[in-house]
């Protein structure tokens, strides 16, 4: 795995992978990699013949400086755990990425103020800003994301859109661990017994779904309210039934409807989703 620290350096090298025909594909990471980092890399190499992968822990999409200053930093860990997976690892410092001050513009209307967006205002520019940079530094012809971020997965298929950048972009499947937590680098800062009861949040999830099935979607939003205030140690922040197009929240179940949570377990912010089709 070569390893590249200047966008100038890693530009001009994949600039003449371009002309010698190669596929580029690119997941870019903020580090504190897991399996389900892994298998997004996985998926790449087997689908491209270079695999990028990029770290960068982005302070601009961090609304809680707490939340960036406890971001685990891991990068020797990160690249001995992917080397078999990828070609180029891409590990810049702030002024490769932020060499001037952020102008960009979006239009990203309810995916920018519904769920994620109200409760981390800022946050989505902050994404959006950091993966058009990268976007343009590697030019990948696809780009791997995971649906754990479901909302961020959408906001990135806007900014290919808006940008007019010419990458598809593959969504991934949710990777768990063998009690259904889905997996996430803050997965590391809970306590043991915050551990043993973060697999409730999809059993609920699941539980939810099954009642939006059958009874109405106030019905399954209840029941996950009710479900967490049984259990002191969780705070539920929010959980919605959203049309995943317009990221509108629903009151009726549609074709296809995303059930969206963002909970506290002690101190660690948590989320998950499921997928519902009629």
């Amino acid at each position: 795995m070569q390893v590249f620290k200047t966008r100038e350096s890693i530009y001009n090298h994949l600039q003449d992978l371009k002309k010698q025909q190669k596929t580029i594909g690119f997941v870019p990471t903020m580090g504190a990699l897991h399996e389900g980092h892994r298998t997004l890399l996985q998926k790449s190499y087997a689908e491209n013949d270079i695999t990028v992968c990029s770290i960068f822990v982005n302070p601009l999409q961090f609304n809680n400086t707490e939340d960036l200053d406890k971001y685990p930093r891991t990068i020797e860990t990160d690249m001995a755990f992917i080397d078999s997976c990828c070609d180029i690892l891409f590990y810049p410092d702030y002024s490769e990425i932020y060499p001037d001050t952020p102008n960009e513009t979006f239009e990203f209307g309810n995916l920018e103020t519904n769920l994620e967006g109200a409760f981390r205002p800022g946050h989505f520019y902050g994404v959006a800003v950091v993966v058009h940079r990268l976007f343009n530094i590697v030019n990948p012809d696809k780009a791997y994301f995971g649906l754990k971020d479901f909302q961020q997965l959408q906001i990135i298929k806007s900014l290919v859109e808006q940008k007019n950048h010419a990458i598809e972009i593959i969504p991934c499947e949710i990777i768990r661990e063998s009690d259904g937590l889905a997996m996430s680098s803050r997965n590391k800062r809970l306590l043991d017994s915050e551990r043993k009861l973060a697999p409730i949040i999809y059993q609920t999830l699941k539980q939810a779904a099954d009642i939006l099935k059958n009874k109405s979607v106030e019905e399954s939003k209840m029941f996950v309210k009710n479900t967490f205030e049984k259990h002191k140690e969780f705070s539920l922040e929010y959980f919605e039934w959203v049309e995943p197009n317009s990221f509108e929240i629903t009151n009726v179940q549609k074709p296809l409807t995303v059930g969206l949570i963002a909970i506290w377990l002690g101190k660690v912010r948590l989320i998950d989703n499921i997928i519902v089709t009629q």
